[in-house]
């Protein structure tokens, strides 16, 4: 059994990841199993889940495109004042 892993739409604030794992059978590759999929924004937090669950060389293929610093911050929470 092997698995491929596909980088789509990298750019400097994201990357999309899928796997898909294969077994081979007298020389035919045959999906198995549904395909996973997982979106990273390139902020402190997706820079994280990138580096734990992104085995080379993709992880340094996504770090090349996404330099050293995040691009993506989280919004402020809206604070709404009432009138007590």
């Amino acid at each position: 059994m092997y698995e491929e892993i596909t980088l789509q739409d990298l750019d400097r604030d994201k990357v999309n990841v899928m796997r898909q794992k294969y077994i081979e059978l007298e020389g035919t590759s045959y999906p198995i199993g549904d395909i996973f999929r997982r979106s990273y924004a390139n902020s402190a937090n997706g820079r994280k889940q990138v580096q734990e669950e992104i085995a080379e060389p993709y992880f340094s293929a996504v770090m090349a495109v996404w330099g050293e610093e995040p691009t993506v911050f989280p919004e402020e929470p809206e604070i709404i004042e009432t009138e007590a």
